[in-house]
């Protein structure tokens, strides 16, 4: 893998955000603005670290799954900060593998090998508009010749194929946060239901202020002053559970006889929690994927990152090294902290990039790639497009 520099194409703004990258730029504290989207660089990888790529995503997600099913065998809900009343749904969740459509690990990759998993965004990961979409028709204008490491939306369309086949009812309510002000959430929540449009099944956008309850199911309603609405048998959130458990309707989401499939399905709890980083260092010690990680405290590691265990894409977090903590998030992340190793993001012409690496339906689905100047992928990192450097096949 390298870094390379580029030549925007002119016009690359108003063009992505016509593509649907309307938060292509992102607003500084000054007042002032930055390209989210920076097509100045790029990064090339060969064929053969791809496929090595992709069969190490797999593996970590197959091991994310069994760790899983070892929190709920083993009744370790209150590690994960799950309430007590939410345990048996998770549990039920898991042991009838409701749909589950998408995920985004984060990893450390130099170009060396092997990659380290930094955490799992399974439940409401954001970031695909670009990775999908955006870079893929910066390929088709940049290198036409070439590949990318890119298949998200052939998937993402057969995975709401297979979803649908099991679906009394076509119609899927794709639900979002109007309260995000970017124009993130509602671009994604719209990329997604037009994916499974195009899988045949019929999809409605709802901003979650919208959902209700009439007494016996959620209904979708027009406003949120309706009495009454449409009910919905299948919804797609990009709103975590994390937050849905602590809203007063969180037990009527997640009770038995409640007769909506929420995608992603409950048992997502665990894998979106940090605590799954000490449970898969516990039960796959000295993994080359993985990097020591524990609950209680650092045990001894010199250099350390405290993750809040809850926390949407991350969080705060704090950098314990030998000169110090780098930086202090305050009071965030009061409900319990997850110690990792520190490993610093590997530094390109000097950025620091994180790889994203994709899942759908528990398979490689391509690669986004940001950057910060920081030790931290935070909100103002840059997505970068990538193309990998090998024939594209007919």
């Amino acid at each position: 893998m390298r870094r390379e520099n580029c030549t925007p194409r002119p016009g690359w703004h108003d063009m992505v955000r016509g593509q649907g990258l309307v938060y292509a730029d992102t607003e500084l504290p000054d007042g002032g603005f930055m390209s989210y989207w920076d097509e100045s660089a790029c990064y090339a990888l060969d064929l053969d670290e791809v496929l090595r790529l992709e069969e190490a995503t797999e593996e970590l997600h197959r091991m994310s799954v069994a760790a899983a099913e070892h929190v709920v065998a083993k009744d370790r809900f209150a590690e994960f900060g799950i309430p007590a009343w939410a345990a048996e749904a998770v549990r039920r969740s898991l042991r009838e593998q409701p749909p589950t459509l998408y995920g985004r690990f984060d990893l450390w990759y130099d170009g060396s090998w092997p990659p380290k998993m930094l955490e799992y965004n399974a439940d409401t990961p954001t970031a695909l508009v670009e990775a999908s979409v955006i870079q893929w028709y910066w390929l088709e204008d940049v290198h036409p010749t070439l590949d990318q490491w890119n298949s998200l939306h052939e998937r993402l369309v057969d995975a709401w194929r297979r979803i649908g086949a099991d679906l009394h009812d076509p119609l899927v309510h794709v639900a979002w946060s109007d309260e995000e002000e970017t124009g993130e959430d509602q671009m994604t929540a719209g990329y997604l239901a037009e994916t499974a449009r195009q899988a045949g099944l019929k999809s409605e956008l709802l901003p979650m202020l919208n959902i209700g309850w009439d007494g016996r199911r959620f209904v979708a309603r027009t406003d949120p002053g309706d009495e009454t609405g449409t009910p919905i048998l299948t919804c797609f959130k990009l709103y975590p559970w994390e937050w849905m458990v602590a809203e007063p309707y969180g037990r009527l989401a997640l009770a038995p006889g409640t007769p909506t499939t929420w995608i992603e399905p409950a048992w997502k709890l665990l894998l979106s929690n940090k605590a799954l980083l000490a449970v898969l260092w516990e039960l796959y010690p000295g993994h080359p994927y993985l990097l020591p990680a524990y609950l209680d405290s650092p045990r001894g590691m010199p250099e350390y990152v405290a993750k809040p265990l809850l926390g949407r894409e991350g969080g705060s977090v704090r950098i314990i090294t030998g000169a110090g903590e780098i930086n202090n998030p305050g009071i965030y992340g009061a409900e319990g902290w997850c110690y990792q190793e520190f490993r610093a993001l590997p530094s390109f012409a000097g950025n620091r990039m994180v790889m994203g690496s994709w899942i759908v339906a528990g398979e490689s689905a391509g690669a986004g790639i940001r950057e910060s100047q920081n030790l931290i992928t935070d909100g103002f990192a840059r997505f970068l497009p990538h193309y990998v450097d090998a024939p594209r096949e007919p």
